[in-house]
């Protein structure tokens, strides 16, 4: 059974900065597509960032770009999200996604979801 695990998430500072984790089981994760998206109250869920599953490609939504990096290590089954130069619009339900040999900004494609992880950014 495949389950994804976020953490990392808590309340910081604006200009501040967290590091996510989604931690996978269940799976052969070298061979997932990984994502993050987020959800703020009253808002649709938004693609933030994804890794392919080599680690070679990475891409990013450009409210994010420059601030979040996305990295994994394949061989502990987890992804990171480095999350800097945090913002107040940036306080939403963090989750991680995965697919399998898929790429894309579509949360639709991807089979495999975490609980999430809150991220809240006070000004």
């Amino acid at each position: 059974q495949v389950q994804l695990v976020e953490s990392g998430g808590g309340l910081v500072q604006a200009g501040g900065s967290l590091r996510l984790s989604c931690a996978a089981s269940g799976v052969t994760f070298s061979r997932y597509t990984v994502a993050w998206f987020r959800q703020a109250p009253g808002k649709e869920r938004e693609f933030v960032a994804v890794i392919m599953w080599t680690g070679t490609i990475t891409a990013y939504a450009d409210s994010v770009k420059g601030r979040f990096t996305i990295s994994r290590d394949n061989a502990k089954n987890t992804v990171y999200f480095e999350m800097n130069s945090l913002k107040s619009e940036d306080t939403a339900l963090y989750y991680c996604a995965a697919s399998y040999q898929r790429i894309s900004r579509e949360a639709t494609v991807y089979d495999y979801w975490g609980q999430g992880t809150q991220v809240t950014v006070s000004s």
